[in-house]
């Protein structure tokens, strides 16, 4: 049988590398919250580190041509700190399998309901089913969660949902508007960083004075660099090398790789009932998917 041609082999290496590196970084979220570091240090790191990387490029490439001041106002809020700021929040209250849960696990449903409204666009039977399958699963996720926990976890897990709202607008909007990668580093990045970091440094509390070296180190490495701009590389190299589809397919495991993540590095525990739920949330997501580019987080 011969072998798959290298750049294959690259393209499902980057597409699993996704996988990894956003599972890890719910891992990493969720681990925040032990570091002295707020949820608006963790939101500046995004935007201000990334940004030492972005500027340079954007200036060489000039993304903003070819987009509507519109366009860079409604991606830049989209993608702002009122989306990651929520998301980051979310990790107070709910573990980090329920980030990919509730974020990753949920998007389908979000971008069915709004191609329905935005675009008129109805979904098939293929969608319909994986949505439904997906919504059973995120609703028996939750009960147990408050049932087993006792906790507050419902709050997390909503706070999960209105970004995993933020993120289909997000995810429409790019696709309709045929977006580049620089674009959405230029929109999600640097505006937002222009934006944000005076307020951060003037008026939002900070704990990265008080912050332990290698925790502080670990955060703004993660949230700084990997996500938006490493993440972002893998995905435009897997779908270019073995497509859409099938990148999507493999993306569908985030959900189940967070909660791995979760239980083997952070003593995280889900009942046979949560394991169910997530083996069929993973069916559903790979039922919905669509041949369109993914994005990162």
């Amino acid at each position: 049988m011969p072998s798959r041609p290298p750049s294959h082999a690259t393209g499902y290496a980057a597409a699993w590398s996704i996988v990894f590196v956003w599972s890890f970084w719910l891992i990493v979220s969720r681990l925040a919250n032990g570091s002295g570091l707020t949820v608006y240090d963790l939101a500046a790191m995004r935007y201000g580190l990334a940004s030492i990387i972005a500027v340079p490029l954007c200036l060489y490439y000039k993304p903003w041509r070819g987009l509507r001041i519109g366009q860079i106002a409604v991606v830049s809020f989209i993608l702002g700190p009122v989306y990651i700021l929520t998301v980051f929040s979310g990790f107070k209250f709910a573990p980090a399998a329920h980030g990919g849960i509730f974020m990753n696990g949920v998007l389908p449903l979000f971008s069915i309901l709004f191609s329905i409204v935005a675009l008129r666009a109805l979904p098939g039977i293929r969608q319909i089913t994986g949505a439904l399958l997906i919504l059973v699963s995120a609703i028996v996720l939750a009960w147990d969660a408050s049932v087993a926990s006792g906790q507050d976890a419902w709050i997390g897990d909503l706070m999960f949902v209105v970004g995993a709202m933020f993120f289909s607008c997000y995810v429409i909007l790019s696709e309709r508007w045929q977006l580049g990668a620089m674009q959405i580093i230029f929109c999600g990045t640097i505006i937002n960083a222009v934006i944000y970091l005076p307020i951060w440094a003037l008026w939002l509390p900070s704990g990265i004075a008080d912050a332990p070296l290698g925790p502080l180190l670990l955060q703004a490495i993660y949230q700084g660099f990997v996500p938006n701009l490493i993440g972002l590389l893998f995905i435009a190299h897997a779908s270019r090398t073995i497509g859409n589809g099938n990148t999507s397919s493999i993306l569908a495991a985030v959900p189940g790789g967070g909660a791995l993540l979760g239980a083997l590095i952070l003593g995280e525990e889900l009942s046979v009932t949560s394991i169910l739920a997530l083996v069929i949330l993973t069916i559903g997501l790979l039922i919905s998917v669509r041949r369109r580019t993914p994005v990162v987080a």
